[in-house]
């Protein structure tokens, strides 16, 4: 009401529609708004919120994002903690896309805590466990499926590992916690379900 900066009593064909609607479209929480007048007493303010969609860090601070990568806001974020963080100058441009190939990797998706946007053309994951997953350039849903498959047939994604890098075509490298080589070898290569290399 203070941005359309009208009160009640005030003359209605003076109101100004189309610039009360400008000024609210101004709003970071508002994609759309429609401001009509109403004969004989009322005008009627129409909104399109926003939808929060992932946090943004980029250069030590944090950031509400859309799926379109429009800012939001930047004060009481604690209560979007769930949702996925990004990083990266170009990640909210990004974002949308992948986020939308990684949620339908859902046993991924799951144990993912942060997505970087690396040298504007590929993501890294982190997961909450600490794990580094590196993604191709191309084929990221591929990539991704495959990671799927090795996380339901030999649960991958828990293992005692630092690094997964699926950068080459149909391999998968992994990097291992010390002392934790062979026993990942062994349970590995002994379900022929996957198919991918170590």
């Amino acid at each position: 009401m203070a941005i359309a900066n009208v009160a009640k009593g005030d003359p209605l064909f003076s109101f100004d529609a189309a610039a009360a609607q400008s000024m609210i479209e101004r709003l970071s929480w508002v994609e759309a708004a429609k401001v009509t007048r109403r004969l004989p007493d009322t005008i009627h303010i129409e909104l399109t919120e926003r939808e929060p969609f992932a946090l943004w860090q980029h250069q030590g601070r944090v950031r509400l994002i859309d799926d379109e990568g429009e800012v939001l806001t930047d004060h009481k974020l604690s209560r979007f903690s769930d949702l996925l963080i990004v990083v990266g100058k170009d990640a909210p441009i990004e974002c949308g896309s992948f986020l939308a190939l990684l949620s339908a990797e859902p046993l991924v998706r799951e144990k993912v805590e942060s997505a970087m946007h690396v040298a504007g053309r590929r993501w890294d994951l982190t997961l909450k466990n600490g794990v580094t997953v590196k993604l191709p350039e191309r084929n990221a849903s591929l990539a991704l499926s495959t990671l799927a498959r090795a996380q339901a047939d030999d649960a991958l994604l828990d293992k005692d590992i630092k690094m997964i890098d699926m950068r080459e075509q149909a391999r998968i490298v992994i990097r291992t916690k010390p002392g934790a080589v062979q026993e990942y070898k062994a349970s590995y290569n002994s379900d022929g379900s996957s198919g991918d290399s170590i």
